[in-house]
């Protein structure tokens, strides 16, 4: 079958790789409905993340199981599920306490672009949709696995509340998730940072209400200038940069909350600083495992269109292309068919 391999920085080719098989009772073989490529996908691209080697790509997926382990009790052959991007018992006590992305047992999710996929620890990561989705839902639900969760977890980690104000710091695909998850859990105030008009109107589309194009002090001041001086009591940080990461909390009041979901790239802090900020910090990779169940039943209750995200598709075997279109800003996030 096809798949998708990382060379070098910059390198990525969709070649012949060996089909995935069973190799723990506790795992399942999925055919693939749709796959997409990751904003952190664009990190070992552009080479700010080492290579050890050739890399298979992909941990975001949704499709029909087609063959289950012996141990496998929660879903069968011809269930279509969705999988976090990070594989868990959902039984340890990290998962029973939310986190299941610290799993005792963790794996991270890699090869998931190509159309056969192999789900470790496939009971506590699966999640089976109650009917086989309509077609036009595939998008949506291919957002549950890991952009929407993430954003999903970066509001709830910034504690958004019904009628609060939440800034989201980056218009990639899961600060816009973050803007849709703090519309639906009640903000009413939701400032986009964005300086993309595509973005900005999206963001706009998935509930936000101001826009701020203004960065570092002068978009602080702006955020000020929304909040009555005070700044934000939940901010949403969704790049993974020092700049994004110092808006952030710059951003966010006293007594406020920083959800950071972007994966940290030469990021530092201050201790003396967060000293006297007081500021809540709380992120990490997403616990998508935890809300994929409801976010399922808001995509499959057709409550939600994260799918929207989706602003390029392609075949896999111009995945290439989606690549350089991500990574050169044409393309919010790209989509890749299976067949």
């Amino acid at each position: 079958m096809l798949g998708t391999v990382l060379y070098s920085p910059g390198d990525i080719r969709c070649e012949e790789v060996a089909e995935p098989e069973i190799l723990q009772p506790t795992d399942a073989i999925l055919k693939l409905a749709a796959t997409c490529i990751c904003g952190s996908d664009l990190w070992p691209y552009r080479g700010l993340q080492p290579l050890n080697g050739p890399m298979h790509m992909g941990h975001e997926y949704c499709g029909v199981v087609v063959e289950v382990g012996s141990a496998v009790k929660t879903v069968k052959p011809g269930q279509f599920v969705v999988g976090s991007f990070c594989c868990s018992d959902n039984t340890c006590p990290h998962c029973r306490f939310g986190f299941p992305s610290s799993c005792e047992n963790r794996e991270f999710m890699a090869r998931a672009q190509a159309p056969l996929l192999r789900v470790p620890l496939a009971d506590g990561t699966l999640v089976a949709t109650p009917h086989m989705p309509d077609e036009d839902l595939i998008p949506s639900l291919l957002a549950t696995s890991d952009v929407l969760g993430t954003g999903w977890y970066a509001a709830d980690a910034a504690r958004v509340r019904p009628g609060g104000t939440a800034v989201v710091v980056g218009d990639g695909a899961v600060g816009l998730m973050g803007v849709l998850a703090a519309r639906q859990m009640g903000a009413e105030k939701i400032i986009a940072m964005s300086r993309h008009k595509s973005r900005q109107d999206l963001a706009l589309e998935f509930g936000a209400t101001h826009i701020v194009s203004e960065r570092g002090e002068e978009g602080v001041a702006r955020i000020r200038d929304l909040t009555d001086g005070v700044g934000a009591e939940s901010v949403l940080e969704c790049v993974g940069t020092q700049e994004s990461m110092s808006q952030a909390l710059a951003s966010a009041r006293p007594g406020g909350s920083v959800g950071f979901v972007g994966v940290p790239h030469g990021v530092t802090l201050d201790g003396q600083q967060l000293f006297f900020a007081q500021k809540n910090l709380l992120g990490g990779p997403a616990p998508v495992r935890r809300f994929l169940p409801d976010l399922i039943d808001l995509v499959m209750t057709r409550k939600i269109d994260p799918g929207k995200v989706f602003d390029l598709e392609l075949p896999l075997q111009d995945v290439a292309e989606g690549y350089r279109a991500m990574d050169e800003r044409r393309a919010i996030k790209t989509l890749l068919r299976l067949s």
